[in-house]
């Protein structure tokens, strides 16, 4: 699975390189679609259509600005300053996939949304440090859910990491919110992704009509961060880690 995270890693890179004032949504997404098509990747987003879906998903990111939290469809939405822009991205590469996630702000920043940031991305490490082979998956729910309560943040377990394997969503559920020392033991092998995502006044959501994006229920602002993880004897392997 190491050369589908190594991809992964690199398109989200590129994007929050190329991405700036001026450009949508769906700009974005022609540019990671273009990426794919050069590595001879596949997409697992496009096409893709659960049940809560109000359509299949039309775009190979989800791409959520500002209140939107999660499952941001491509769309003309025209990036302005100071925009929170969460990317998540996944793809398969040889038959095998990997998931990962940055959200990062369009200058001019702001402390407030910094924060928030800083508190996202320090909570998907301390869930990847509870991975540990022997453990319990509440030891990552627990590691996660704390970052966020202790900043005062709303944290939402309805919605969190997952197996990946062949494909995007497999077991087990990773929720950004537990108790240690329950749930079901860590083995060595398991690849998970964490995917902590915190809204900065509340814990309640809304779902827009198109069935995909989630937004703060009081339109705060909203961080999401992610990394596909593999549970070895030495530790935590970080298969999506970015350069």
């Amino acid at each position: 699975m190491r050369p589908a995270g190594r991809f992964v890693a690199a398109v989200l890179s590129e994007l929050e390189q190329v991405a700036e004032v001026g450009m949508t949504t769906r700009d974005l997404d022609a540019h990671a679609h273009q990426m794919i098509r050069a590595a001879g990747a596949r997409s697992v987003y496009l096409g893709y259509h659960p049940s809560f879906g109000a359509m299949p998903y039309p775009g190979v990111l989800c791409t959520s600005v500002n209140d939107a939290a999660l499952h941001g469809l491509p769309s003309d939405q025209v990036l302005a300053g100071g925009d929170v822009v969460s990317v998540d991205f996944a793809a398969q590469v040889d038959g095998w996939v990997a998931d990962s996630a940055v959200t990062f702000q369009l200058p001019p920043t702001t402390t407030e949304a910094q924060r928030l940031l800083a508190t996202t991305a320090a909570a998907l490490e301390a869930g990847i440090a509870m991975a540990r082979v022997g453990g319990r998956m509440g030891d990552i729910s627990a590691a996660i859910g704390k970052v966020g309560q202790d900043a005062g943040y709303g944290v939402n377990s309805d919605f969190g990491g997952h197996g990946v394997g062949r494909t995007m969503h497999e077991d087990p559920h990773v929720p950004n919110r537990g108790r240690r020392g329950t749930g079901p033991r860590l083995k060595k092998g398991l690849v998970i992704a964490v995917e902590p995502w915190f809204m900065a006044e509340t814990e309640d959501y809304v779902i827009d009509d198109d069935g995909w994006t989630i937004r703060s229920a009081d339109g705060s602002l909203a961080a999401h961060f992610e990394h596909t993880i593999a549970l070895t004897e030495a530790g935590p392997l970080v298969l999506t880690a970015r350069e």
